[in-house]
C-alpha cells in the first residue's frame, strides 16, 4: 500500500467519527429517538470521543451528550454514573471556545433536573471551572457558563451558597454591563436565582453593586432582558425592609411602572411582583408607592389581564390595605374594590379565587366604611356561595370565610346584610346578626330601621332571635 492508502484509512476514520457525532447530535434533537439512541448504548460509545484528537468530534460529541441530558434526569443521571463530568471539567481549562460552550451546556443539561444532579456538578468541580469560564473574552462562553452557574444556584440555599463561595457574583455584575443582549438576560436571571433563597444570599447580590445596574435597565426596549431585571429586583426586595428600601433608593419607581403598560405579558407580571414584594413590608414603603400612581396603575392593569398573571397585582393590594386604614381607602379610591370583584367572578382558578377573598377581607376589615364599600359591591353573598360550594378548595372557603367574617365584623349597611339571613349557615350567620343587633342598638342602619313597617329581614331576624333566649344572650354577648 502506498502512503497515500495508509492515510486515506485515517481520513475515512476520521470522517466516520465526525459523521457519528454529528448524526446522533441531530437525532438527540427529538424525543422520540431518545430511548432507541439510549438502548443502543450511545452514552458509552461517546465518552471516548470527548477525547478525540480532532475538536470538531470533541464539540460535537459534548453538544450530544448535553442534547440527550437535557431530555430527562435519567439520562442526567447516566452521564453522572458514566464520570463524564470530571472529564469535561478538566478539558474546560485547556480547550477551545466552541468546546467550552458545548461543555457549559452540558453541566447545565445535568444540573437542572434536581438537586442532587446539580450537587454532582459542584462535587466534580464544575462550579469552579464555570467562573473561570466567566472571565474568558468570548460571550458566548460567558453566557454558557452564567447559564449553568444559574441552573445549579436555583435549587436551594446550599447550591447557591456554593456559587457565591466561588467568587460568581462579582464577575455576573460584571457580564450585565457588557454590550451582548443575550449575556445580559442570563446574567441578569442568574443573579435571581442565587438572590431568592435567604437574605444573606441577596445581600452578596446588593453588596456587590448589582442593584444600580439592575435599575439601568428597566426601561430597556428588550422585553426579556426586563423580564429577568425585574425578576431579580423582586427577588431581592422580597426578604427584609432593608433591602427593599435600597431597591426603592435606587430610584426604580416610578421608572417601573411603565413597564405596566408593555405588551409582554411577563414583563407586567414581574413588575407588579416587584411592588407587591415592596409593600408588603412597611406602611411607608406602601405609601410611597401609592404617592407614586402604583395604585392605579395595578388597578388598570387587572383590569386589562386575566389568569394567573393577574395574582401579584391582586395580592399587593391586598398587601397596602391590610397596613392602615387610610391605604385601605386608597385602594377603594383607586377602584380596587370593583376589580377585585371581577377577579373573583371571572377567574375559575381557586388560588386566584382565594387571592382575591383574601383581599377584600383586608380592604373591609378597617372600619365600617370600609365594610360599607366592600358589601356595597354584593360581594359577601358571593364569598359566601364560594365558602359553602363544596368544589372550592379548602384554601378557598378558609380565606372566604375569614373575609366574610372579617367585613361582617364592621358592617353596618343592613341591606348588603340582609341576602346573609336566609342562606347563611349558623357559623356565618351569628356574625350578620350581631350586626343587626348593634345597629338596633345604636338606633341607626338607615331605612330598613327606621320604617315603621319591619322588612322582611327584620322578621328573619325577629323570628330566629326568638327560637330561645340563650341565643339572643348568646349572640348578645358576642357583640358586646
Amino acid at each position: 500500500m502506498t502512503q497515500r492508502q495508509v492515510l486515506q484509512v485515517f481520513e475515512h476514520y476520521q470522517q466516520s467519527r465526525l459523521q457519528f457525532v454529528q448524526t446522533v447530535a441531530d437525532l438527540a434533537t427529538r424525543p422520540q429517538n431518545i430511548e432507541t439512541l439510549q438502548n443502543a448504548g450511545v452514552m458509552t460509545l461517546l465518552r471516548p470521543l470527548l477525547l478525540d484528537s480532532v475538536p470538531n468530534v470533541q464539540q460535537t460529541a459534548a453538544l450530544a451528550l448535553g442534547r440527550l441530558a437535557n431530555h430527562s434526569d435519567d439520562l442526567a443521571e447516566a452521564v453522572v454514573q458514566g464520570d463524564i463530568l470530571p472529564q469535561l471539567v478538566h478539558s474546560l481549562a485547556s480547550q477551545n471556545r466552541f468546546y467550552k460552550k458545548a461543555a457549559a451546556f452540558v453541566l447545565r443539561a445535568v444540573a437542572k433536573h434536581s438537586p442532587g444532579l446539580a450537587l454532582a456538578v459542584v462535587a466534580c468541580g464544575g462550579v469552579d471551572a464555570l467562573v473561570l469560564s466567566l472571565e474568558e473574552f468570548d460571550p458566548g462562553v460567558k453566557e454558557a457558563a452564567a447559564w449553568a452557574l444559574g441552573y445549579v444556584a436555583r435549587h436551594n440555599e446550599q447550591l447557591s451558597q456554593c456559587v457565591v463561595e466561588a467568587g460568581a457574583v462579582p464577575l455576573l455584575v460584571l457580564c450585565l454591563q457588557e454590550p451582548e443582549m443575550a449575556l445580559k438576560r442570563i446574567s441578569a436571571s442568574a443573579l435571581s436565582d442565587i438572590a431568592k433563597h435567604t437574605t444573606e444570599l441577596a445581600h452578596s447580590v446588593v453588596d456587590n453593586g448589582a442593584i444600580a445596574h439592575l435599575a439601568q435597565m428597566i426601561l430597556n426596549p428588550d422585553a426579556k432582558l426586563k423580564r429577568h431585571v425585574l425578576s431579580a429586583l423582586s427577588q431581592i426586595s422580597k426578604h427584609s425592609v432593608g433591602l427593599a428600601e435600597l431597591v426603592v433608593e435606587a430610584e426604580v419607581f416610578p421608572a417601573a411602572l411603565a413597564c405596566l403598560r408593555d405588551p409582554d405579558d411577563y414583563v407586567r407580571k414581574n413588575v407588579t411582583t416587584l411592588m407587591r414584594e415592596v409593600v408588603k413590608h412597611t406602611p411607608e414603603l406602601a405609601q410611597f408607592i401609592v404617592n407614586c400612581g402604583g395604585m392605579a396603575a395595578v388597578v388598570d392593569y387587572l383590569g386589562d389581564s386575566s389568569g394567573n398573571v393577574r395574582l401579584p397585582g391582586i395580592m399587593m393590594l391586598g398587601y397596602v390595605a391590610a397596613h392602615t386604614e387610610n391605604l385601605a381607602m386608597a385602594v377603594i379610591v383607586a377602584k380596587g374594590v370593583p376589580q377585585l370583584a371581577l377577579c373573583l367572578s371571572e377567574e375559575r382558578e381557586d388560588h386566584m379565587r382565594a387571592a382575591a377573598a383574601w383581599a377584600l377581607g383586608q380592604i373591609g376589615r378597617h372600619t365600617p366604611e370600609h365594610a360599607r364599600a366592600v358589601a356595597a359591591a354584593s360581594l359577601l353573598p358571593a364569598l359566601l356561595q364560594l365558602y359553602l360550594d363544596a368544589n372550592s378548595s379548602e384554601d378557598l372557603q378558609v380565606k372566604c370565610k375569614k373575609a366574610l367574617k372579617s367585613v361582617l365584623q364592621k358592617c353596618t349597611h343592613l341591606p348588603a346584610l340582609e341576602p346573609l339571613l336566609y342562606e347563611a349557615p349558623s357559623n356565618i350567620l351569628k356574625h350578620v346578626l350581631c350586626q343587626f343587633s348593634k345597629v338596633r342598638q345604636q338606633g341607626g342602619g338607615g331605612a330598613a330601621t327606621r320604617s315603621r313597617r319591619p322588612s322582611s329581614a327584620q322578621v328573619c331576624v325577629g323570628r330566629v332571635l326568638k327560637m330561645s333566649n340563650n341565643d339572643v344572650t348568646y349572640y348578645a354577648t358576642r357583640c358586646e
